[in-house]
């Protein structure tokens, strides 16, 4: 068995027998798909894996041998994280850093917790809206708040995508960033 370190990469993308994104794994999960040619290597990380025998390129991106049905998924999960990532770590209404989250319609008065109702937000504005709506102090917000959509959200969440996964993944931009 080679000696895969947990300080070799950040992970690899799996995919499908059909080239579909499915997920991402350890370094060390991938190597052993390769290994049990349960999977075959499709794009090389960086380094080697050694072991007593053999020298294995890291995986960065490795395809199934055999194809395995899926549930689609088709909502992104709500986690704080995944709300700054979205909102690009800038506050909501004066496109400050970032620090906490706000609920544009205050839980308080019946608002849900929802990608469409929460923001990333400064401290400064998030307490000072406190219960009131962006309406009642005359704010606007940037962009109006939504789930995230693309494969590259339903796999990857909030982490950041490895450059060499671009050619599986749909990784543009989103309007609303800009």
């Amino acid at each position: 068995m080679p000696d895969i370190r947990p300080t070799v990469g950040s992970g690899a993308l799996v995919l499908n027998a059909t080239y579909e994104p499915l997920c991402v794994v350890s370094v060390r999960r991938a190597a052993i798909l390769v290994l049990s040619a349960k999977a075959v290597c499709v794009a090389d990380g960086d380094g080697i894996l050694h072991s007593a025998r053999d020298a294995l390129p890291v995986p960065s991106v490795v395809r199934l041998t055999r194809f395995v049905r899926v549930p689609y998924r088709a909502h992104v999960g709500l986690s704080r994280r995944a709300i700054f990532a979205r909102d690009g770590w800038r506050c909501a209404y004066c496109r400050g850093p970032a620090e906490t989250i706000d609920h544009v319609f205050p839980r308080s008065r019946g608002g849900r917790h929802a990608w469409e109702n929460v923001v990333a937000a400064c401290a400064r504005c998030n307490h000072t809206k406190g219960d009131k709506t962006p309406a009642e102090l005359g704010w606007r917000l940037h962009a109006l708040p939504a789930a995230p959509k693309g494969t590259a959200w339903r796999v990857l969440g909030h982490r950041a995508p490895d450059p060499r996964w671009a050619d599986w993944l749909d990784l543009r931009e989103p309007e609303a960033a800009a």
